[in-house]
């Protein structure tokens, strides 16, 4: 039987290819936007476990999230400076750290901020140590740099008519190990040296810390020595505006008394990073069911076009059929050939569409990777075995509808026909 479906297959072997093909092609659509879905809300949960509160002025909780955690580019207005300093001091905080941004070179954000966040955020060094001065900076493991390179600060990017800051250099005292976060393009400098350059928080007349902060100003010098020791404390009247804190609370309990009170405060607003990716992933759930059922109906209108192309095929072989019957197969041989060759072809479409979905996740994932900076780990989950056990059955009952039709045949009509 092997044998005679085996032959069978390299005589059609074109319209084999094309059946494989098109199951292939049909699986794979669905299976990539499973995996890549789910690699998304892993890539994002784990790029936002680190942060547990993020305090800011008040507007799009959804922004100030993009913004700190994941280091998109916005113009965020700013909250007072005092604000920090009584994070700083409250005792249940564990720290508080300033974020700076707005500033880039070749291509890679430069963020402001402290040790304490930087010691809590990375997991170690894999070359240099930590920015001590304030002319030094640490790097995250994709930047593009070694330690002891210059870095000479751009505002802004070149793209958008940024200018380079001469009044400081940064040399490079570190490189960080791997996170899978946007962090790891980030170049990593003291707070206290973002706010100098800046001219300790100039910004625009709306109070917006962006790339827009410094247009039509005379971009002024400021005095900097890079050799001088890098400032984490704050008394009251001494930081200025800040577009986002991110805070470390000591306790669980903490975190929803803080996030209570400085959302209740003027002028601030605390989110739980996790919370507003929950709202992101609700949206990101509608769209995936679109999708999804895009790729049901590709997967059924294939399913269609096979059924209609075996009994065309099935009809054309009736000589053939006939003649088997004829020499004394019976008719559950026949019935098992013609089930077998068609579901010998899905089942490998079958096989190969959840590799190809796989690949076609991975290289999507890598580019986002490549263009966001946090990874997106695409694995299959154990629901995944369970569709494609329940593809491979609905196939094996698809596969039957050509068998039966051969079953039925009466080897006289076949032969006659």
């Amino acid at each position: 039987m092997f044998r005679f479906i085996l032959s069978d297959i390299r005589r059609l072997w074109a319209g084999s290819i094309v059946i494989v093909l098109l199951i292939t092609l049909a699986v794979a659509l669905g299976v990539t936007v499973t995996l890549q879905e789910r690699a998304l809300r892993l890539g994002s949960a784990r790029a936002a476990e680190k942060f547990d509160i993020v305090v800011g002025a008040p507007g799009s909780d959804t922004q100030l999230v993009l913004s700190s955690v994941f280091l998109q580019p916005s113009d965020l207005p700013l909250m007072d400076g005092d604000v920090l300093t009584d994070l700083a001091a409250d005792p249940r905080v564990a720290w508080a750290a300033p974020i700076g941004f707005g500033d880039s070179y070749a291509g890679y954000p430069i963020v402001g901020t402290t040790t304490a966040l930087v010691g809590d955020t990375i997991r170690g060094f894999s070359e240099g140590t930590m920015f001590a001065r304030e002319g030094e900076a640490v790097i995250g493991s994709a930047v593009d740099l070694a330690v002891g390179a210059t870095i000479k600060p751009m505002h802004g990017s070149a793209e958008t008519g940024g200018h380079t800051h001469t009044e400081l250099a940064y040399k490079v005292s570190g490189k960080a190990l791997p996170t899978g976060t946007p962090w790891d393009r980030a170049i990593l400098v003291p707070i206290s040296a973002v706010w100098a350059i800046h001219g300790l928080g100039d910004h625009d007349e709306d109070g917006h810390h962006g790339e827009e902060a410094h247009e039509g100003e005379g971009h002024e010098e400021h005095h900097i020595e890079p050799e001088a020791p890098i400032v984490e404390t704050w008394a009251h009247g001494e930081a200025p505006g800040l577009p986002a804190i991110l805070v470390k609370p000591k306790s669980i309990g903490d975190a929803y008394r803080l996030r209570q009170e400085y959302r209740e405060r003027a002028g601030t607003l605390a989110v739980f990073p996790a919370e507003v990716l929950t709202r992101l992933y609700a949206t990101l759930g509608d769209a995936k069911e679109v999708l999804t059922a895009i790729a049901a109906g590709a997967e059924l209108l294939v399913a269609a076009s096979l059924m209609l192309v075996t009994v065309i095929h099935v009809g054309q072989r009736r000589r053939q059929i006939g003649a088997l019957r004829a020499f004394g197969a019976p008719r559950g041989s026949v019935f098992a050939i013609v089930w077998l060759e068609l579901f010998v072809l899905v089942a490998i479409g079958i096989v190969l569409g959840h590799g190809v979905g796989f690949a076609a996740a991975e290289t999507i994932s890598r580019s986002i990777a490549a263009e966001r900076g946090f990874g997106l780990p695409v694995e299959f989950a154990p629901t995944d075995l369970g569709n494609a056990v329940a593809l491979t059955v609905f196939a094996a009952i698809l596969s039957a509808l050509p068998a039966v039709i051969a079953y039925r045949q009466s080897p006289a009509e076949a032969l006659r026909g």
